[in-house]
């Protein structure tokens, strides 16, 4: 078994009863196991303040739900920061960034700024990190014409959903990360890792990953992690990484093809591939893209919400959209893969 994620900072602690009646001012409007749990005001109360005073109570939904949902709250971007460290403490950097974000204050990015007509597929953020953040907190400051939810899936069910001897084989081979900066295509690594080669190699070491320079100032990364983790405060497995996401097969049929054609398989802005360089099976892929299909649930933005995620238990996506979509988003704690057991991770 897979040894439970390293936490530093991570909000709320072990996992807590959830007492009948959390508050007077606020109120659950959501079925038992819903996804995500979604609280309203039921009085003229600030968020922030109320989230600082019941962590115990909002540690009791994330272990239960995964997610839950703040309307009514009214929220507006001056409030976010605030509301953002009260619900998943002191923001984290976004580091190994893999897709373009705007910084609009510290610690506060977009939450993408990804094309408006295509979707983003289902994922744990940062994943393929030895670091990532514990909890994720979205705020919309303005909903879409059309489309733009953001659909989740409980990693816990993607997990069982997955047929057994796929489960087994990520068990004991992991995943590895492949990343190709440079080359026109893709984030430069000045963007995901540091100004100059010298910080960009310090960072490396200290992240785990084997960086390679190549002709042209081009940038190569590999890393391998595992496939399942431990949640620290409930103990419950949980499918987490990014196999599939950045899998070249995730990509559009003709940009895979014009990648491919222009970069080879070993040249692309991501692939992943068994820890022990095998591909992975096409049918595999299909198997986790549909398990993380029938766990998926989207609940549609309103303005002044916000959206607490763990991001351990639960995986986000984007819907296409069309119209003016302004969501933002802060991430905070901090956990690791360090926790898996020692002569499991090579890289």
């Amino acid at each position: 078994m897979t040894a439970a994620p390293q936490q530093r900072g991570f909000p709320g602690g072990a996992r807590q009863a959830v007492p009948a009646a959390p508050a007077d001012w606020v109120r659950t409007v959501s079925p038992q196991g819903a996804l995500p749990l979604e609280v309203r005001a039921a009085a003229d109360v600030g968020l922030a303040e109320w989230a600082r005073s019941h962590p115990e109570i909002i540690s009791g939904w994330l272990a239960r739900h995964g997610a839950v949902l703040f309307a009514g709250f009214g929220i507006r971007f001056e409030d976010f920061p605030a509301v953002a460290a009260a619900l998943a403490g002191p923001p984290e950097p976004y580091r190994e960034r893999s897709s373009p974000r705007t910084q609009l204050a510290p610690g506060v990015y977009s939450s993408t700024d990804h094309p408006a007509d295509q979707p983003i597929a289902l994922h744990n953020e940062n994943s393929y990190q030895a670091t990532f953040p514990a909890r994720l907190v979205f705020c919309c400051l303005s909903e879409a014409d059309q489309g733009g939810g953001t659909p989740l899936a409980d990693c816990r069910q993607v997990l069982a959903r997955l047929p057994p001897s796929v489960v087994a084989t990520f068990r004991a081979r992991q995943v590895r990360y492949v990343r190709n900066y440079g080359g026109g295509v893709g984030l430069a690594w000045q963007d995901a890792l540091g100004p100059d080669p010298g910080s960009v190699e310090r960072y490396c070491r200290e992240a785990g990953l084997d960086a390679h320079w190549r002709p042209g100032g081009r940038l190569r990364t590999t890393a391998m992690r595992p496939a399942i983790a431990v949640h620290p405060g409930t103990g419950e497995e949980t499918w987490f990484n990014h196999a599939a996401f950045f899998h070249v097969s995730s990509l559009p049929p003709q940009l895979s093809a014009a990648l491919l054609d222009q970069f080879g398989e070993d040249g692309l802005p991501t692939n992943t591939c068994y820890g022990d360089g095998g591909r992975i099976e096409p049918t595999v892929l299909a198997a986790i893209r549909e398990a993380y299909e029938q766990e998926a649930a989207c609940t549609p933005w309103r303005r002044g919400d916000v959206l607490l995620v763990d991001n351990l238990l639960v995986a986000h996506g984007r819907q296409p959209f069309m119209g003016e979509r302004r969501v933002v988003v802060s991430m905070g704690g901090a956990l690791s893969h360090g926790g898996v057991a020692a002569g499991q991770v090579r890289r």
